[in-house]
């Protein structure tokens, strides 16, 4: 679930991520949504020990041709290059000082080559075109949470000019978004002041790992002020960006002190169980089944949100009976969602010693909805037309009925997204590979942000708003939270 099991914030530098249908992914992002060592929900994600120095090449770069160029930490010995476009590759060392690179996440090489000079220092070359670090302010704050310690970094544009402000809300991840967040350094390259911090119970924050959307909610607020702190006189507009879980997050958030701005990236307006059900609904469509699969495969939904909703203590009986009830039938294997594939896959035993850690604090019937009905902030939904973890269909009926009633809401769907923003091709074997972000998604992010009015196309995505409102970033005083 975007809530409990999937772990992909927008832009992160990924690539030890074990994927499956949680949205971690291996280095050659296999999202083959099936097999997965589920320790690597914990901890296996982060390209960065906690409290690792990251490798010194890592920064944002400016080429001679004006193109902005991010390296950020790759897997163990790799670093990871990113544009704006959405291009991505993978950089592995080439033994004469060099660095070649490999496409997205499909471990093929693309003839890309990279060198630096003094590690970054003193410049880098991306093919034949050579290059100059940005000189981004970064300042490393520790700052009180709800209850707890947080640690968090402001990433700054060079100069003393007012920018708008973003906070990086987190999705459901374990590890550090301090060490994991490209965006730090890419929206602060576009003009953008950037906001990251590790959740409680992650990197080098304190506390016990929760998924407790309001408690969640609240951290963020704490970091808006810390960061709107630290920012001063600088600070322009101010918003959040949440990824995934932070979806449901960030608008909570803004609901309780209001904002400029939300993005919601690859996020949804239903709840986590009804997520599952979507989920598997789509699973059944894509393997070209029809209404009897359903009906069954809606009989182990039922008992998978039974055992959830009891947090993992009650409903194995059920959850068995359904198990030897269609373990046969063809349809069966299709049957995954977000949640309901790991019960279908393990024993009792397993379930009740290792779930509640991994969701722990899950509000498995939250409704967003309630908040997004009475939330007057700009909001800019991102989904992903392809995403087999948070089918966006029913979250876009809920979005277009709101921005009916006159909500600020734009919607966009990149149509051949998977979770986390990213485009893929599919192996022989059914398995999707990831090669890039969708051309636009960032830049459509930055121009909301900065609120300037939305162009009529971003890449194959198309704004669409209330006829009230406009397509535009938005703009609202909040004098009581800057």
């Amino acid at each position: 679930m975007a809530s409990s099991l999937r772990a992909m914030p927008a832009c992160a530098d990924h690539d030890n991520r074990r994927i499956t249908q949680v949205g971690i992914a291996t280095g050659s992002m296999r999202h083959g949504r099936g097999a997965m060592v589920l320790a690597a929900l914990l901890w296996a994600g982060s390209a960065l020990a906690a409290g690792a120095s990251p490798p010194c090449e890592v920064g944002s770069y400016r080429l001679d041709d004006g193109r902005a160029l991010d390296i950020g930490p790759g897997g163990e010995g790799k670093l990871r290059w990113r544009t704006p476009d959405g291009r991505s590759g993978a950089l592995a060392p080439a033994g004469d000082g060099a660095w070649t690179s490999t496409l997205g996440w499909t471990a093929r090489p693309d003839g890309h080559r990279v060198a630096f000079v003094d590690c970054g220092r003193g410049g880098i070359r991306f093919d034949d075109i050579a290059g100059r670090r940005v000189p981004l302010v970064e300042i490393d704050t520790r700052f009180q949470g709800s209850g707890v310690t947080l640690a968090g970094r402001l990433t700054l544009p060079p100069g003393d000019g007012e920018v708008p402000l973003v906070v990086l809300v987190h999705g459901a991840e374990h590890d550090a978004a301090l060490d994991r967040y490209s965006l730090q350094r890419e929206f602060a390259s576009a003009g953008i002041g950037v906001f990251a911090y590790d959740k409680r119970g992650t990197g080098a924050s304190d506390g016990t790992y929760t998924q407790d959307y309001l408690t969640l909610a609240v951290d963020a607020i704490h970091a808006m002020r810390e960061a709107t702190r630290l920012a001063g006189a600088r600070v322009g507009r101010i918003g959040y960006q949440g990824g995934s879980q932070g979806g449901w997050v960030a608008p909570l958030a803004a609901r309780i002190a209001p904002v400029d701005f939300v993005i919601a990236s690859f996020g949804l307006a239903v709840s986590p169980l009804d997520e599952d059900r979507e989920a598997i609904a789509a699973d059944l469509v894509r393997g070209g089944f029809g209404a009897d699969a359903r009906a069954g495969a809606m009989e182990i939904a039922d008992a998978t949100a039974a055992v959830i909703e009891s947090d993992f203590t009650e409903g194995y009986a059920q959850l068995a009976a359904v198990k030897a009830k269609y373990r046969e039938a063809p349809w069966y294997p299709s049957v995954r969602g977000n949640l309901t594939w790991y019960l279908l896959a393990n024993d009792e035993a397993t379930i009740r010693r290792d779930a509640p850690g991994l969701v722990r604090g899950i509000p498995a019937h939250y409704d967003p909805m309630p908040v997004l009905e009475n939330l007057d902030t700009p909001q800019l939904w991102v989904l992903g037309g392809e995403d087999r973890d948070a089918p966006p269909g029913e979250t876009l009926r809920r979005l277009a009925a709101l921005q009916r009633d006159g909500r600020p809401i734009v919607t966009t769907v990149f149509a051949n997204a998977d979770h986390g923003m990213y485009e893929f091709e599919t192996g022989a074997d059914g398995e999707r590979l990831s090669t890039r972000q969708p051309e636009g998604y960032f830049r459509l992010m930055a121009d909301f942000i900065h609120g300037r009015p939305l162009q009529p196309r971003y890449g194959d995505a198309v704004p669409a708003a209330s006829a009230a409102d406009g397509v535009t970033g938005g703009s609202r005083e909040t004098p009581s939270t800057k």
